[in-house]
C-alpha cells in the first residue's frame, strides 16, 4: 500500500528538492518473526509477551491479535479476556536482533546515514545528490520489496525532516509507504491530532488541550512565547516539529559501545514488601548491569535507581560513583543509598530498575603510593571472580553460574522479557 501526502499525485512523477528523510518501521516485528519461523502460526493471532498469571505484558502482537483489541504493553491478563485463542510465546530475542541486523544491512545498502532508534525503527536520509540521484522514493520501494524478501514487512515515511517521516510511517500500516513531498509538510499534519506526533504523551497533550491546541496545525500556529510558558523549552522544539520545520540531521548508526546508558528492569509476579527481598532484588539488578557494562568495555559513573509502586506511580533517584565503575560489588552501595531515597518500608514494590550512565572506557588501575594494597588486591580478586563468571556464562548460558540474589529474583520476577534501555 502507497500514498502520498499531497493527494492523487504520483510521488515518483514529482522531482525531489531539498532533504529526504525516512523512517523504518517494522510492521508487528516480534510476532512476524514468530509467524515467518512458525508457519502453522500465519493468519493467526500471536501475542508475544509474559504469562497472564505473572503479571505479564505484551511486548508485541500479531495484527490477527490486533483486530481484538490487544496492543503493545497491555496487561498480558487484559489480553489473554480480549482474545482467548492467542498464540502466546515469551519471544526468542537473539532471532529479532538477528533479524533486525539484517534489515539495517539492507537501509545501510542505500544510504551510510541511518540512525537506529530502536530493534524495530531506523531513520535514514536519501537526499538526493548526497550518494545517490536516484529517487528517494524508488529507492524506499526497494528497500521495502528487500525487506519482504526476508518475509517480514516494513511501513515507511518519506519526507523533508525526521517528525514527518515518523508522523508519515504511522499512516498507512501495515506495509506501507507514505510520501509526504517537499513544501507539503503542513498540510499533511496540519489537520492531525497532537498525540500523532512523538514526544506528546498524555500530561502534555492534557495541557496543550487547556491551551485550546488539539491539532498539530494549530501547534505549528501558536507563538513561542505562548508554549514557552506553559512548557518550557520543549514548547518551541514541539511548535517547529508541529510544522515540519525541524532539521534535526540523522546521525550515523549507534555503534554498541556509544550507548548513552546501560540499564535493566525487572517487574514482580507479586508486589514485593520484605525489605530484605528488595534489597537483594536490587542487588541482582545491579549484577545484570555491571555484567552487560563488562561486555561492552564501558565504565560508568553515574547510578540511576527506579522504583514503581503500581502501574502508574514511578520515583526515580541517582547518585555518582568516585570514580567509573563496571563491578557490581561498588554500583550496588550506592544504588542501596538511593533505595533509601525512594522506599519506605512496608511500601509495595512491583518493579525495580537500576541504569548506569556517564562512560567511560576503564583503564588499567595503578597503585598509588598512598592505596591499601589489601583494597587493591581485594578489587583485583573481584575482577578475576567476574571474568570467570562471566566466561562461564557466555559459553553455557546465564544459569551457569548464580548467586543466590540471582535465583530469588529469578523466582519472583514475571516473565516478560527483561528491559534493556540502551538497545538500539
Amino acid at each position: 500500500m502507497e500514498q502520498s501526502g499531497t493527494g492523487p499525485r504520483d510521488p515518483m512523477d514529482v522531482p525531489w528538492e531539498g532533504r529526504a528523510i525516512g523512517l523504518l518501521d517494522l510492521d508487528a516485528f516480534f510476532a512476524s518473526v514468530e509467524q515467518l519461523d512458525h508457519p502453522e502460526w500465519r493468519g493467526r493471532p500471536v501475542i508475544v509477551g509474559g504469562d497472564a498469571d505473572r503479571r505479564g505484558v505484551v511486548s508485541t502482537a500479531s495484527y490477527e491479535a490486533r483486530a481484538y483489541g490487544v496492543h503493545s504493553a497491555m496487561p498480558a491478563a487484559q489480553a489473554a479476556r480480549l482474545c482467548p485463542d492467542a498464540i502466546w510465546t515469551h519471544g526468542h530475542f537473539d532471532r529479532y536482533r538477528e533479524m533486525s541486523a539484517r534489515v539495517m544491512d539492507i537501509i545501510l545498502d542505500e544510504t551510510p546515514l541511518v540512525e537506529q532508534v530502536s530493534i524495530d525503527e531506523a531513520f535514514f536520509d536519501v537526499t538526493p545528490g548526497r550518494y545517490s540521484r536516484e529517487s528517494p522514493v524508488s529507492i524506499c520501494r526497494r528497500i521495502q520489496a528487500r525487506v519482504a524478501e526476508l518475509g517480514v514487512s516494513c511501513s515507511i515515511g518519506l519526507g523533508v525532516c525526521k517528525s514527518v517521516a515518523k508522523v508519515a510511517s504511522e499512516a498507512e500500516k501495515p506495509r506501507g509507504l507514505t510520501v509526504v513531498l517537499p513544501g507539503s509538510e503542513a498540510a499533511f499534519l496540519a489537520p492531525l491530532p497532537v498525540r500523532a506526533m512523538s514526544g506528546v504523551g498524555p500530561a502534555t497533550e492534557a495541557r496543550l488541550a487547556r491551551m485550546g491546541i488539539r491539532t498539530l496545525g494549530a501547534l505549528a500556529g501558536a507563538s513561542d512565547d505562548t508554549l514557552t510558558a506553559e512548557l518550557g523549552s520543549m514548547g518551541p522544539a514541539l511548535r517547529a516539529r508541529a510544522a515540519g520545520t525541524e532539521r534535526a540531521p540523522v546521525g550515523e548508526r549507534a555503534k554498541p559501545d556509544e550507548a548513552k546508558s546501560v540499564s535493566n528492569e525487572r517487574t514482580f509476579a507479586k508486589d514485593l514488601t520484605d525489605e530484605s527481598a528488595i534489597r537483594s532484588a536490587l542487588d541482582a539488578t545491579c549484577g545484570m548491569v555491571a555484567r552487560r557494562l563488562r561486555r561492552k568495555g564501558l565504565a560508568g559513573s553515574c547510578v540511576t535507581v527506579r522504583l514503581k509502586r503500581d502501574a502508574c506511580t514511578s520515583r526515580t533517584a541517582q547518585a555518582r560513583l568516585d570514580e567509573p565503575a563496571d563491578d557490581e560489588f561498588l554500583i550496588s552501595p550506592v544504588a542501596q543509598r538511593l533505595l533509601g531515597q525512594l522506599w519506605r518500608p512496608g511500601d509495595p514494590v512491583r518493579l525495580i530498575g537500576v541504569g548506569v550512565s556517564d562512560f567511560s572506557v576503564p583503564a588499567p588501575r595503578q597503585l598509588g603510593l598512598f592505596d591499601d594494597p589489601r583494597q587493591v588486591q581485594r578489587q583485583e580478586s573481584m575482577r578475576a571472580l567476574h571474568r570467570t563468571t562471566d566466561a562461564l556464562r557466555d559459553r553455557f548460558g546465564d544459569e551457569a553460574v548464580a548467586f543466590g540474589r540471582d535465583i530469588r529474583l529469578r523466582k519472583s520476577t514475571t516473565n516478560t522479557q527483561p528491559q534493556h534501555k540502551e538497545d538500539a
